[in-house]
């Protein structure tokens, strides 16, 4: 009989991160979630209507604990771990100028500094085990192709970090057999836009259209079983860095 897989999804309580965990639990995993609010937490948790097979733990990922804890809980339901998705993370549009060294602590905190030391617990733990796994982080497009009228330098640069965690990583875990992989959306349709009408920025993208939470999770979920893909970034973006229709 196979072994389940078992998944840590960060900032798993709504959006893209809930979609992901979904996904994992149609694809037959155990999925360990994770958010700062604890009652929204278990409220999405509960929601899954899966209980035997979803755990989770509450904390910022900013915390080197929670990391730890997101491990132990993942060992001590479902006896391990094998693929972390590093999805926890926020984002605002903020002119270069007018960002305060609070914002971008925040950002760095938030972002980078959080999916290293979640990635480090989650690195120890494969490399005991000695199995391999799977590592998704999330990224964005803008990093490498940014627009004029969304100013973002904070969470981008903290995001940039991200995309170069990847590659050094996929080449420093390569032989314990540990693939480091990222996903950059475009804009997707998430929590992230409510109250705007996102819809209207899907002409920055070659489909005219902005993305679904879904196909963030199919490209995640595919990284995830992707046995001969290492270092990539995968963009969901619509054709945003591709090329603009005229």
């Amino acid at each position: 009989m196979s072994r389940t897989t078992t998944v840590i999804v960060t900032g798993s309580s709504s959006g893209i991160g809930l979609d992901i965990a979904r996904a994992f639990l149609a694809d037959g995993a155990n999925v360990v979630l994770n958010g700062r609010d604890g009652e929204r937490l278990a409220k999405a948790a509960a929601g899954l209507g899966q209980p035997g097979r979803v755990a989770a733990v509450a904390g910022g990922i900013g915390d080197a604990a929670t990391g730890r804890a997101l491990v132990d809980a993942a060992v001590e339901r479902f006896g391990g771990v094998d693929v972390l998705v590093n999805n926890a993370g926020t984002f605002a549009s903020k002119p270069f100028t007018e960002v305060t060294e609070e914002e971008l602590d925040g950002f760095l905190n938030g972002n980078l500094r959080g999916t290293y030391l979640t990635t480090q617990a989650v690195v120890r733990q494969l490399r005991a085990q000695g199995r391999g796994g799977s590592v998704i982080n999330i990224g964005t497009v803008l990093v490498d192709h940014a627009l004029a009228g969304l100013p973002a330098s904070a969470p981008v640069i903290s995001k940039g970090g991200v995309h170069a965690l990847t590659t050094t990583l996929a080449a420093e875990l390569a032989a314990d057999g540990i693939r480091v992989n990222l996903v950059a959306p475009g804009i997707v349709r998430s929590p992230l836009h409510d109250g705007s009408d996102v819809d209207a920025l899907g002409g920055v993208h070659l489909l005219d259209r902005v993305g679904e939470v879904s196909e963030v999770s199919e490209a995640v979920v595919y990284l995830a079983g992707a046995g001969f893909v290492t270092g990539h970034a995968l963009r969901v973006d619509g054709g945003h860095v591709a090329g603009r229709a005229l």
